[in-house]
């Protein structure tokens, strides 16, 4: 008898002791007050024995517990929510989503690249990357390469590129439309040789065409200087001075002399020298010089707005052998393109100037319904939108049908690089030619339950790719036509 009472004390002790330390865990993490004014009020219960008031503790706990569980779920929907706030529009990038690579009172670089890293709907594009360079008057950019091919397109201004091969530097001057292929890890230095406007130039960065992993936007700068610091520099005293054949104090002074950063103003003199002498493509240069892309006849141009193309299989562009294709579109104020879509082309456009607006449809997004059983059994298009301005960079994956507005003030001005080119075609939803009116008559009557004619009459129009833009519907006896 003694040895069952001892024993179902020591029972007793061993688990009053492990509930302590459950309820001293709890409080540590919590500090719940309605868990101490729980046990309080079961420890107070004098008709309760020992085994009730235990029972009436774990009540407690378990009442906590799940509270806390409760709080932590709507905490986790709020990130969801917020998340989802946050990418509501992963396809349009603004000012806030470049970052600053370089920054001088003379010019700057700004990088977006890691599209995936916005969102997974991205991933396709993961391996390009876009840089914007702005340089000032009279400014020179330091050579500098990277490991990744470039496509330099000249927005606004005139400037001078200089390419480093193995044993010469070739020179070109760049105009404003000017494009120019830059290979995978080519010393490259940049002039704005104007002496009041900005050089303006966007540079479409790609795998080398032996590989596909993502591109790095980080300069390798081989100059002088530490602001950023040279690559040379990074390598220890001992190897330098047994590569230059050089004492360290003479390393140091050609390695430190430099300290105007990267990008500052040279003078006029120096522009002067730094330009061409002649242009040496096509005849036994290295480098393909620039190709303008007004040098042939637009694709298309009428009274609102022009499209130039420039593609793979155009020959000396310098994107021979690229599975990409540049357009520049001008769409004239008032004025929009017309719904239509790229069949195997990923779009990453840049908007150059004017504003205006963009509706993108996408059946990725998350649906805003709180039907779990709608989301999976039917289709739901997003309406993908932007008030579009300078700077602005907007993505349309191939097969997503998109639309660009200019606004009543200005022109509308956008590059765009797409990838993805080969075997191409843009397919309209309305206009001249259209994929509604060329569906077979039978089947356009069963597609929308109408007479071929009145489809055929709402979506053909006498004009092509761009269209006038009314923003407010007429009314012929109480109903809207287009």
């Amino acid at each position: 008898m003694a040895i069952k009472t001892k024993l179902s004390l020591t029972i007793f002790l061993f688990f009053l002791l492990a509930l302590l330390c459950s309820n001293l865990a709890i409080a540590r993490k919590e500090k719940d007050p309605e868990l101490t004014t729980c046990k309080d009020e079961c420890d107070q219960q004098g008709q309760y024995d020992e085994e009730d008031k235990r029972i009436c503790m774990e009540k407690c706990e378990d009442y906590v517990r799940k509270k806390q569980e409760r709080q932590k779920h709507k905490e986790h929907e709020k990130e969801e929510h917020e998340e989802e706030e946050e990418n509501e529009n992963p396809y349009v990038f603004e000012n806030k989503d470049f970052e600053t690579k370089i920054d001088t009172k003379d010019g700057r670089i700004l990088i977006l690249n890691k599209f995936h890293e916005k969102s997974k709907l991205l991933k396709n594009i993961e391996n390009y990357g876009l840089a914007v360079l702005e340089i000032k008057a009279n400014a020179f950019l330091s050579p500098h390469h990277y490991d990744s091919e470039a496509i330099l397109f000249n927005i606004k201004g005139k400037g001078i590129i200089g390419l480093v091969a193995e044993d010469q530097t070739e020179r070109f001057n760049l105009e404003e439309g000017d494009l120019i292929r830059v290979p995978a890890g080519t010393p490259t230095y940049l002039v704005n040789r104007d002496e009041n406007e900005k050089l303006l130039i966007a540079a479409f960065h790609l795998p080398p065409s032996s590989g596909s992993a993502p591109v790095n936007l980080e300069p390798f700068f081989e100059s002088g200087g530490r602001r950023p610091e040279s690559v040379l520099s990074t390598f220890s005293s001992k190897v330098l001075q047994a590569a230059l054949k050089s004492s360290e104090r003479e390393l140091e002074t050609v390695l430190d002399e430099q300290q105007k950063g990267r990008i500052f103003k040279i003078a006029k003199e120096d522009v002067l020298s730094l330009a061409p002498k002649r242009s040496l493509w096509p005849f036994g240069g290295t480098f393909k010089g620039p190709f303008n892309i007004r040098n042939n006849n637009p694709a298309f141009s009428n009274q609102f707005g022009t499209l130039f193309e420039v593609g793979p299989s155009l020959e000396k562009t310098g994107l021979e052998g690229l599975n990409l294709m540049l357009t520049f579109a001008n769409i004239t104020k008032g004025s929009m393109s017309t719904i239509h879509y790229n069949t195997n082309a990923n779009k990453i456009a840049f908007v150059v100037n004017g504003e205006g607006d963009f509706e993108m449809a996408c059946p990725h997004m998350p649906s805003s319904s709180s039907n779990s059983k709608q989301k999976k059994s039917s289709i739901s298009y997003h309406n993908i939108n932007a008030k579009l301005k300078p700077g602005m960079v907007f993505v349309v994956p191939a097969g997503h049908p998109y639309v660009n507005i200019a606004s009543k003030k200005n022109n509308l001005l956008i590059l765009c690089f797409e990838v993805n080119a080969q075997r191409n075609k843009k397919l309209a939803f309305a206009g001249k030619k259209n994929i509604m009116s060329a569906l077979d008559k039978t089947a356009k009557e069963l597609a929308f339950d109408l007479a071929a004619e009145k489809v055929d009459k709402i979506f053909e129009r006498k004009e092509e790719l761009f269209f006038p833009y009314d923003e407010e519907r007429k009314e012929e006896r109480g109903r809207a036509f287009v």
